[in-house]
């Protein structure tokens, strides 16, 4: 597109020099373009998926590959607002935490490493993503980068947080002093199946489904010290992997029962991992950290 240059006379006879309303300054594609390349790459196309499918449009010469990081780049200053931004004003009750994993190449070297996700839950129900960064590790330390930096932008201490068993996040939810934690009961059963013999699997499953799904929390209690009684003879490593998460994983039941199948599990949280993950498989693997 050739932009003309000019001056534009006013009635007093001065004189200002032509801008277009439609195209700024030095630009070469109008801002509906970029708009477009940008919801294509959060979308989950590459790249080189985008050129291809706006080269009818735009020909071959006018969306280079530098030209499409170019845009994409944009959105390093975007997150970093976001994800720096001033939590005041913000309450969330609930939150989930969790991590999922990205293909990124660090020191010369693509390896998988954890993005650390939180997702909160406001008084009226919403769910709204709170926080996100890509991490070396899940030790105690990222995840507790991940808590203090929450702290320090004044978000409200939640009265419930949903985890899972990582034993760094674990550690870090120290942090966090009088929160009451809810264990995920989903990857518990799936740590219990690990310790248990593959013939036994089904009436685990049904001694376990007494507990998290009982009718109140009296009913639970009862189904868990039944639970570790029995399976303390059958196979000890799946009593003591059942205590490890203690009480934790009955916390929901001090919640109104509308709000159990919800807490009792990080399901929430996955789901929107899920959405990362689908999104980002185009990529074989990011460039550098700030990509991914």
């Amino acid at each position: 597109m050739t932009v003309p240059r000019g001056r534009l006379s006013g009635p007093d006879g001065t004189t200002r020099e032509f801008h277009s309303e439609l195209v700024p300054r030095y630009a070469r594609r109008t801002r509906e373009i970029d708009e477009a390349i940008l919801g294509c790459y959060l979308a989950g196309a590459n790249s080189r998926r985008i050129r291809i499918a706006l080269k009818p449009l735009l020909g071959e010469q006018h969306l280079s590959k530098s030209a499409v990081s170019r845009i994409v780049a944009r959105l390093k200053a975007l997150f970093a607002t976001w994800r720096d931004r001033d939590l005041a004003t913000e309450r969330y009750p609930i939150l989930f935490l969790d991590g999922f994993h990205l293909k990124i190449r660090l020191a010369r070297r693509v390896v998988s490493v954890p993005v650390l996700a939180v997702l909160g839950v406001a008084e009226n129900g919403q769910k709204c993503l709170v926080d996100l960064r890509v991490a070396v590790s899940e030790a105690e330390t990222t995840w507790g980068t991940v808590i203090t930096s929450l702290q320090e932008r004044a978000l409200a201490a939640p009265l419930l947080l949903v985890v899972d068993g990582q034993a760094g996040l674990k550690k870090a939810l120290a942090r966090w002093d009088g929160v009451r934690v809810q264990r995920c009961a989903v990857h518990k059963h799936e740590n219990l199946n690990a310790h248990c013999p593959r013939h036994a699997r089904a009436e685990l499953k049904r001694d376990y489904h007494r507990i998290v799904n009982a009718r109140d929390g009296l009913t639970a209690r009862e189904a868990y010290d039944a639970f570790v009684k029995k399976w303390s003879t059958l196979c000890p490593a799946v009593a003591r992997s059942l205590e490890e998460a203690g009480l934790e994983l009955l916390t929901f039941y001090d919640f109104p029962k509308r709000m159990w199948k919800s807490l009792r599990s990080t399901n929430t949280l996955e789901n929107l991992n899920r959405e990362f993950r689908r999104r980002t498989k185009t990529q074989a693997s990011f460039s550098t950290e700030d990509a991914g």
